[in-house]
């Protein structure tokens, strides 16, 4: 049975008719064409489909569409600014080459974005156990800690490193 579900996708409002069952990973990637949310584990143990659901990190392979109904989502195609200019997120995990084949990217900035909406000034423990849920398979870890840190003080004001 189908249901008409509004929302805002990236601050721009949307309508959307919908199954109810369906998986919103499946509603991004195919319906709005918004593929940097990666398919990984299908599980919602890896990260990789993290988007943000009224500010906080949701695994979209396991979050209903239906359940997105009046609420703000943001990906990482929304992250940047209007202009084309990166998020600092995103600049920090270029400048600190916090990835490597860039598939679970998308997930751990979005995770990082949610962390750092609670959390401005994180430890670096913040971060790790902030950071845990999401898997990179080729080992960036430790860079992608330094470039959230990097983030977290820009973000706050201070200048870049």
């Amino acid at each position: 049975m189908k249901k008409t579900i509004r929302f805002k996708l990236n601050g721009k409002p949307m309508s959307l008719e919908v199954e109810r069952d369906r998986m919103f990973l499946w509603v991004l990637r195919t319906d709005f064409k918004l593929t940097g949310t990666k398919f990984g584990c299908g599980e919602g143990f890896c990260g990789a489909c993290t988007v943000l659901v009224n500010n906080e990190p949701v695994r979209s392979c396991q979050f209903p569409v239906v359940n997105i109904d009046n609420k703000e989502i943001l990906t990482i195609e929304g992250l940047a600014g209007r202009n084309g200019k990166l998020h600092p997120l995103q600049a920090a995990f270029v400048e600190h080459d916090a990835l490597q084949c860039g598939f679970c990217t998308p997930g751990m900035i979005l995770t990082a974005y949610g962390l750092l909406l609670k959390n401005p000034n994180p430890t670096g423990k913040d971060i790790i156990d902030g950071m845990d849920a999401n898997l990179c398979r080729c080992g960036a870890h430790t860079r992608i800690i330094q470039a959230i840190q990097a983030a977290a003080q820009y973000m706050r004001g201070g200048s870049k490193r």
